[in-house]
């Protein structure tokens, strides 16, 4: 695992073509290897739900593919439905090409608004930022 710093300028971009912030100034990143050669990498990061963090990961190949997602912790008291591997695997085989757009191709969650918006605006920001930060990796 390595505490990746995020370069403002990285940053700034991503964030405003998402317009969503990220949680700090910094992402994990995890380098999977097998054999001697990187099979994915995982990027871990937080979006804000209605009132607390959702803390998720988004496994990626190497060249930017999703390969599965998982919500880590969700602290809402409403809304849990968007950790069920059902819903998250809306997002396998998307990249920093994809649509995110919720009601088109991204199944909404009756209850779970807020957290369905944040937690897919995180995924395609994360998405996005992947081929930029690919070769610190």
């Amino acid at each position: 695992m390595k505490k990746l710093s995020l370069d403002k300028r990285v940053r700034t971009e991503v964030e405003q073509k998402v317009h969503q912030r990220f949680f700090k100034d910094f992402i994990y990143v995890w380098t999977i290897e097998a054999d001697e050669s990187v099979k994915a990498f995982g990027l871990l990061d937080n979006v804000k739900g209605l009132s607390m963090p959702i803390t998720f990961l988004v496994i990626y190949d190497p060249k930017g593919i999703i390969l599965n997602t998982h919500v880590i912790k969700y602290r809402e008291p409403y809304g849990g439905e968007i950790a069920s591997p059902r819903w998250v695997a809306q997002f396998r085989g998307r990249s920093s090409q994809s649509s995110y757009v919720v009601g088109d191709g991204i199944d909404g969650i009756s209850g779970a608004t807020i957290s369905v918006y944040s937690l897919t605006t995180g995924v395609m920001k994360l998405s996005l930022l992947f081929p930029l930060i690919k070769p610190q990796l």
